[in-house]
């Protein structure tokens, strides 16, 4: 009896610890969709590299209106954030909602910040989206959206694990920057080299004993630590790598890590764009 008495009590401490959890989820996920989100993709046309970026066709259809539609299959307030009354126009024609904002912007996040101080003020968090990403998938803005169950997150991206057959030139390339973060998946440190330095073997066989992560360049404010961070001097590790979110670590601010195994396209040249042409067909 007693056997059986501890065997009953056991399940009943299982099925409250089950009743427990699911409660849980269910709290975060009402308490998730409660809250507003509002998607921002900032849009300018100028560039070095690639002038009128935004507008460049894609099967006809500019670039911009091919971010936009990927965007608004997660969130249902979307807006173009743009200093060019030629992008403007063409996310307008499409249906779309857009803004002016300075020519004067150093960053994307900028930007968004003047953007949602016109059109967003009741949202909860601000999702900045590049609007060079005509790729982007919905599962990753939905990834980004769920780091916000919790009451204490500020800032999140996200991140990618790098692959053993991506090879050694992709992981060493300074364009795309690495980030480590901690147990609590807070970033630790973004960075334009290889971090963490695996010191016991050769650089050629890293990918083959630790795994590195890849940024990708995605972000969400809470909107009123989007009005802080904005307001915010450079620091000298922001300076130093060229990567403003090292400013807002450097500030005490916490970046939430979300996780996604889907790639992203950034458009950067007309070349690239040919490439990304080639994945339409």
């Amino acid at each position: 009896m007693e056997s059986y008495y501890f065997t009953q009590n056991a399940f009943a401490g299982i099925s409250l610890q089950v009743c427990f959890v699911s409660f849980k989820q269910v709290f975060l996920s009402t308490n998730l969709n409660r809250m507003k989100f509002t998607a921002i993709i900032p849009a300018r046309y100028a560039s070095s590299r690639f002038p009128g970026k935004p507008l460049a066709d894609m099967k006809g259809k500019p670039m911009i209106q091919r971010v936009y539609e990927q965007v608004k299959q997660a969130i249902d307030d979307v807006w173009v954030a743009t200093d060019d009354e030629r992008i403007l126009e063409a996310v307008e024609a499409f249906g779309g909602k857009a803004v002016m904002t300075s020519a004067e912007h150093k960053s994307g996040t900028d930007r968004c910040h003047e953007a949602f101080s016109k059109i967003a003020k009741g949202s909860d968090v601000i999702v900045n989206v590049q609007g060079d990403e005509p790729f982007i998938h919905p599962s990753q803005i939905q990834t980004l959206m769920q780091c916000f169950t919790e009451a204490s997150v500020q800032i999140a991206t996200l991140v990618k694990p790098f692959r053993r057959e991506d090879g050694f030139e992709v992981l060493f390339n300074p364009n795309s920057p690495k980030v480590i973060f901690n147990k609590q998946q807070e970033a630790i440190y973004f960075s334009r080299s290889v971090i963490p330095y695996v010191r016991d073997f050769k650089h050629t066989e890293w990918l083959d004993n630790q795994t590195f992560y890849k940024h990708i360049g995605m972000y969400a404010y809470r909107s009123d630590v989007l009005s802080e961070i904005t307001q915010l001097p450079q620091s000298t590790l922001e300076k130093a790598e060229s990567l403003e979110q090292l400013r807002w670590i450097e500030n005490g601010y916490r970046i939430k890590i979300g996780f996604t195994q889907v790639e992203t396209i950034g458009i950067d040249t007309p070349e690239d764009m040919q490439k990304a042409l080639q994945l339409l067909d």
